[in-house]
């Protein structure tokens, strides 16, 4: 399995090179757009999200997403089952906020965005599970894709060990793809062998370090399959 596809434009949060006040400065520009009411419903994870994805979304410009999380609003259903436990009252937005494809119905409201958007909890495959559903919406006429990985660390709660389920920090990648224009010309490969990279936490920081460097081709091993990105 081969295919081809360009990276038009790419962003991270948090940046990969930034001092704390100038990362608040950042993100309180970034997230000025959205009316208060919606703003102060963002959880510290959709926040990182936004800020992610509006270096790579054109203004007025509808586009379908692919959003990638192996946990989600975990850490927010976490607290909510904590207040319950507690015998205080839960509202309907509150639960309506904490299932997975939350931020992906905030996205859609926020930017006003009509077209699908899928939601993925990629597991063991990690980041290529969105890559592959991202390149079968191109292949179906889509002209571009925005792609975005997300993923905060997992509560203490929930025990990990030994597999790589989680990262120190949160983390958002997002990344707009067509088939043909100006970018970063790349090929996703399914190749034969397996090994263990950990799940999507583990591998953005990866995905990361291959972007920002010219130099590298991005290898990634599954406990099934080992997926190739290679510059074209």
């Amino acid at each position: 399995m081969d295919h081809n596809f360009i990276i038009q434009k790419w962003s991270v949060w948090p940046p990969v090179q930034s001092g704390v006040d100038n990362e608040t400065s950042i993100q309180s520009e970034r997230l000025s757009f959205i009316p208060k009411m919606l703003r102060r419903r963002l959880t510290a994870l959709a926040k990182i999200v936004f800020c992610a994805a509006s270096p790579c979304i054109d203004e007025n410009k509808n586009i379908p997403a692919v959003f990638s999380s192996t946990h989600g609003e975990l850490a927010k259903s976490f607290a909510m089952m904590e207040m319950i436990e507690a015998g205080e009252e839960i509202s309907p937005t509150t639960f309506s906020l904490s299932v997975h494809n939350s931020i992906a119905g905030l996205f859609s409201i926020v930017y006003k965005n009509k077209l699908q958007a899928t939601v993925v909890a990629p597991g063991e495959e990690g980041i290529a599970a969105a890559f592959i559903e991202a390149l079968g919406l191109l292949e179906e006429g889509a002209e571009e894709v925005l792609i975005i990985f997300y993923d905060e660390p997992l509560v203490s709660f929930y025990p990990s060990a030994p597999f790589q389920l989680s990262s120190d920090q949160s983390c958002a990648v997002a990344l707009r793809i067509s088939k043909t224009g100006d970018g970063l010309p790349l090929r996703f490969s399914q190749l034969k062998g397996q090994g263990y990279d950990g799940e999507q936490a583990m591998q953005v920081p990866m995905l990361i370090s291959f972007l920002a460097d010219p130099e590298k081709n991005l290898l990634i091993q599954t406990a099934r399959h080992n997926w190739s990105w290679e510059r074209g």
